[in-house]
């Protein structure tokens, strides 16, 4: 078992990326919870990660910018690539690993009493990166546009981040992604806590998205897979054995002409 480290050198490089993991497998103290993943995830493409509760998919996705290692007892082995840079190499700074590889929550996460504009240049700090007002202004247009909500909020920038709808705030957290000039975009099931109307601009979204960002999405709707993705991995833990890909592949041939039983059977909902 191999427990992964931190810290030092930046990441280079800001256009899409693709990522890769090479036989990653996880660990929860002596819970063995996913066992050698091996995944590309193409650059400006969206991958999506299906398969039922507890299969270790949203496990799996948090290796991939390094948050799993946040909680206490957790381990990995494996590798992380992005454009062929592990993001595990310990000459590697945490921050701008998950700089390059941004990561989107189930329930959206801005901060309520913080300005939408200060909810968007919030990264910033975070990352170090200092600009000017002008730029940051820009920056702040650039982001809430590719996120599908400058034209809803640009009149009210100064209100709090929130006041927001649901979907706004969902797409509020994904500008505040967008504003560091993420290679990757990670989605954990974006869209689970929101109503039809918001679901399908955050899968507009995503689509208009992929020619600046790679994207891997988390869902459980076998429908929203087949709407926004170019891939699927199907994910399965059965048997008291940790969770692995049993196919993966492109969605039109993981739905339609799938190679194995199991992935048949849950896109046709016969189980999970």
């Amino acid at each position: 078992m191999v427990v992964r480290g931190l810290d030092s050198a930046p990441l280079a490089g800001s256009a899409a990326a693709t990522l890769e993991a090479v036989e990653v497998s996880a660990w929860f103290g002596d819970h063995h919870v996913l066992e050698r993943v091996s995944l590309e995830m193409p650059a400006r493409q969206v991958t999506a990660l299906i398969g039922p509760s507890g299969c270790g998919k949203s496990t799996f996705l948090r290796t991939l910018n390094r948050m799993h290692e946040l909680i206490r007892g957790a381990s990995l082995a494996g590798e992380v690539r992005l454009d062929g840079q592990d993001l595990y190499d310990r000459s590697l700074r945490l921050t701008d690993a998950r700089a390059k590889v941004g990561m989107v929550f189930q329930k959206p996460n801005p901060f309520p009493a913080m300005s939408i504009y200060d909810n968007v240049v919030s990264g910033l700090k975070l990352t170090g990166r200092k600009i000017g007002q002008g730029e940051r202004d820009d920056l702040v247009e650039e982001s809430l546009t590719k996120a599908g909500l400058w034209k809803e909020v640009s009149s009210r920038l100064r209100e709090p981040g929130g006041a927001l709808s649901g979907g706004q705030q969902q797409r509020l957290c994904i500008a505040r992604s967008l504003a560091v000039r993420p290679q990757v975009l990670l989605m954990d099931e974006p869209c689970s806590a929101l109503d039809p109307t918001s679901t399908n601009r955050i899968e507009e979204t995503i689509r208009e998205l992929k020619d600046d960002v790679t994207i891997v999405i988390v869902t459980h709707n076998m429908q929203q897979a087949q709407r926004v993705s170019d891939q699927c991995a199907f994910f399965l833990a059965s048997a008291g054995q940790p969770g692995h890909i049993v196919e993966a592949g492109d969605t039109d041939q993981v739905f339609n002409a799938p190679r194995d039983e199991r992935t048949s059977d849950y896109v046709n909902g016969r189980f999970g």
